[in-house]
């Protein structure tokens, strides 16, 4: 059965349950005992926030959590130090790259501001901002992870149903765009080129995996409603996905990557088993008032042979 990202239908911000076995059969975290559910190929798809590390910090809107192993469950001490290798630890680095979202789960041990006075308590989704080790309280190496609330704005308390407002007043969370932006297309794509960028070939390892983004070549949502398929999708570095959508650079009709200028500086790299539509290269230098160049207007797997 394949991890399930974002809500679980049926279980809405505020639905409890009175222990971990509940919990595990409604699907909303499915370990029955360990606090992160995911590994390094798939990403983290629920934590439960309990209490059960010493270096935990709840604050509501943004928890920074400590990732799993190297502690005594008895008294939540950390005794040993832990690794990023963990699957769990691992598959919160993945959400964190790929922007997966996590499902939150508080139980009466945490931080009793934000946490239900028993059992277990669903607290909406969150995203993995950042990640990074330090020595803890107890003189060993943990691994840390950030996690902001998506659509923190929108989030009411379970109990009182009043809004909690923001802490961060005129500041918009960016986390909603980059959720849906990375879909499963968007993983495919990166998957099948590896993380390497299709303008620069360039890969970008980091502790825990490698940064590599899905680029749709015709935008997403009003006025350009470009699809979310693999057709209409590259596998682009940070850096080359924001120079592109911000027209800086271009795809012409003879398939190399161009400047603003039209100097070229390589030719797009086409995975034998990916099929771009052209026409939404053409729909990209059109938004921006590129002329065309002679070449081919058609993208097959052969193209870079």
């Amino acid at each position: 059965m394949s991890r399930q990202f974002g809500e679980i239908q049926g279980f809405p911000i505020g639905s409890t349950w009175s222990n971990r076995k509940e919990l595990s059969n409604s699907g909303v975290h499915a370990p029955p005992m360990g606090g992160i559910s995911g590994t390094a190929a798939e990403g983290s798809d629920s934590i439960v926030v309990n209490g059960g590390y010493e270096d935990d910090d709840d604050l509501g809107f943004e928890i920074i959590y400590t990732g799993a192993g190297g502690n005594d469950p008895a008294s939540k001490a950390q005794i040993a130090d832990q690794s990023l290798n963990q699957p769990g630890n691992a598959g919160l680095v993945t959400s964190q790259l790929e922007g997966l979202p996590v499902r939150v789960i508080r139980g009466s041990k945490g931080n009793p501001k934000f946490s239900p006075s028993s059992g277990l308590r669903y607290e909406g989704l969150f995203q993995v901002v950042d990640h990074w080790s330090q020595i803890g309280l107890s003189g060993f190496r943990i691994w840390r992870f950030k996690l902001q609330r998506i659509n923190e704005n929108e989030y009411q308390d379970p109990l009182t149903g009043l809004p909690q407002g923001t802490i961060r007043p005129g500041k918009k969370s960016s986390v909603v765009v980059r959720t849906i932006r990375d879909s499963e297309v968007s993983r495919a794509i990166k998957k099948l080129y590896g993380h390497h960028c299709q303008f620069c070939d360039a890969l970008l390892p980091v502790p825990g995996g490698l940064i590599a983004q899905g680029a749709h070549i015709k935008a997403l949502g009003k006025p350009h409603y470009g699809p979310d398929t693999t057709s209409n999708m590259m596998c682009l570095c940070p850096n080359h996905h924001a120079v592109f959508d911000a027209g800086g650079l271009y795809v012409s009709e003879d398939l190399k990557v161009r400047n603003q200028n039209g100097e070229a500086f390589g030719k797009l790299k086409i995975h034998p088993l990916h099929d771009i539509e052209t026409e939404y290269f053409k729909y990209h230098r059109d938004l921006w008032g590129y002329c065309t160049i002679s070449g081919s207007d058609s993208i097959t797997s052969a193209a870079n042979s």
